[in-house]
């Protein structure tokens, strides 16, 4: 598997279009000039953002057909009413003549301060020096990366490639989110989570449908197997969209290896956001195994990396195994502790109901202190397993966020 190179069938670009305070680039683009198929996974957030309706209501009324995506940073266009539709919708009618393509191609996002009115006609005005920065290169494609982040610290983007007889398959993804990070991504018709918003470009040849059966389960384990404070935004997307470009089809000989190359992506993605998490100081791999079900494992390791208890341990390198423990045992999973162990980096820290014989406080505090690490937690109660990415809690986690609508 090869990891360089654009995929066919795209162009990128961003400008300054006046939303964000800090002046920087705020508006971004991508368009595929004769269309891609496309799959989402949204938000289950009841509350939820206009280009999550306007994105849904285009997605079904094309059938998954895309010809432009259109990203905006420093507005949710979240909780602003029929306005905040209507004044998605115009910008969708505006981005569509701009890049030639139908209206409801037009895949809108956003991310930001919720509540705020959206200032559809900042967008509208910057359209024209957008369509003059599309490019098909590196550059412009990381251009739309930053363009997207919020209190993000870097850019995040994840590239991977498969050979299929001699022809080069490409993936590109691009992601934000530092904080207000939860995951809990649905079917694009499901029951409606700074935001996670993340694009990924292929330019293989598949239907909407086949797309969206690989992307459920990369998603599962990726972008929906991570935390950084437990907070489900009102405007998660995840777009995977398909060129064709290359001419290879998406099909039983090809679907393995792509669905690899797909989990790649992801998982890098998804790593990168947790890394870059507002405040961050470690990045903890909470693997829970020993579970009666995958479902299970996964529900006791949300439970830890939610409790504020854990979270802050981690922060200062405490090695405090009884709130791992706590934390487990009201994640709502039966279970019996005397069959549980805990190991934190390759050190035994409880063992069958007690404290472990061979527990060096020293020792794994030193363990902890690594920016990464990983928490395994058996249940004892059978074969399912679940990683589950997450962090710590700092005092510049909480400067930030109370802060960050002032």
């Amino acid at each position: 598997m090869k990891s360089e190179g654009l995929p066919q069938g795209f162009v990128w670009g961003a400008v300054k279009a006046g939303i964000k305070a800090s002046g920087k680039t705020d508006l971004a683009a991508a368009v595929a000039a004769k269309g891609a198929n496309g799959a989402a996974m949204f938000t289950r957030n009841q509350v939820v953002a206009a280009p999550v309706t306007v994105g849904r209501r285009h997605l079904i009324s094309t059938g998954g057909r895309i010809g432009a995506v259109l990203v905006n940073a420093g507005n949710a266009n979240c909780a602003t009413g029929q306005p905040g539709i209507d004044a998605c919708v115009q910008t969708c009618a505006a981005a569509a003549e701009t890049f030639q393509c139908i209206f409801d191609e037009v895949f809108p996002s956003s991310t930001g301060i919720i509540g705020v009115p959206f200032p559809a006609e900042k967008v509208i005005a910057a359209l024209p020096a957008l369509v003059a920065e599309m490019g098909a290169t590196q550059e412009h494609a990381e251009s739309f990366a930053k363009a997207i982040m919020t209190t993000d610290t870097k850019m995040k983007v994840a590239y991977a490639a498969i050979d299929v007889d001699g022809v080069e398959v490409r993936l590109f993804g691009a992601a934000k989110g530092a904080g207000m990070i939860h995951p809990q991504l649905g079917e694009p018709v499901a029951p409606p989570h700074a935001t996670m918003l993340v694009y990924l470009f292929t330019d293989i040849a598949a239907e909407s449908a086949q797309l969206q059966e690989v992307l459920a389960p990369a998603v599962e384990r990726s972008f929906n197997s991570i935390s950084i404070d437990g907070d489900t935004s009102t405007n998660d997307t995840v777009l995977l969209l398909a060129s064709g470009t290359s001419g290879v089809k998406l099909d039983k000989r090809t679907q393995e290896p792509f669905t690899n190359a797909l989990k790649l992506v992801c998982g890098s993605l998804a790593y990168q956001i947790v890394d870059d998490g507002e405040g961050v100081g470690h990045v903890v791999t909470l693997h829970v195994t020993g579970a009666r079900t995958e479902a299970e494992a996964k529900q006791v390791a949300k439970s830890i990396a939610h409790s504020p208890l854990c979270k802050t341990a981690w922060s200062s390198a405490d090695p405090n195994w009884g709130r791992l423990m706590a934390a487990a045992g009201y994640s709502g999973v039966a279970f019996d502790p005397a069959l549980v162990t805990v190991v934190i980096g390759d050190l035994p820290v409880f063992e069958l109901g007690v404290r472990s014989p061979a527990f060096d406080e020293a020792a794994v505090h030193e363990v902890m202190l690594g920016r990464d690490y990983t928490i395994r937690l058996d249940m004892g109660l059978g074969t399912a397993e679940s990683r589950f990415l997450t962090c710590d809690l700092t005092e510049e986690y909480v400067r930030i966020n109370a802060d960050y609508s002032s």
